[in-house]
């Protein structure tokens, strides 16, 4: 008697694990961007002030 094997169940993804492993994902990426900003403020503390003050700006009544 010969033995069928089944067919093998597709590889997918379920709709709940992917829409967690998406958020997951872009999580990851955010913290990421965050971490390299901080350390850009770090590295260079005075590139993030501006250059221009309101003292400098003239109203125009």
């Amino acid at each position: 008697m010969e033995e069928v094997e089944g067919t093998p169940d597709p590889a997918f993804v379920d709709v709940d694990q992917g829409l967690t492993l998406a958020c997951v994902a872009f999580l990851c990426i955010l913290l990421v961007a965050m971490i390299i900003r901080c350390a850009k403020v770090i590295v260079d503390p005075y590139s993030a002030i501006p250059t221009s003050t309101w003292e400098e700006q003239l109203l125009d009544d």
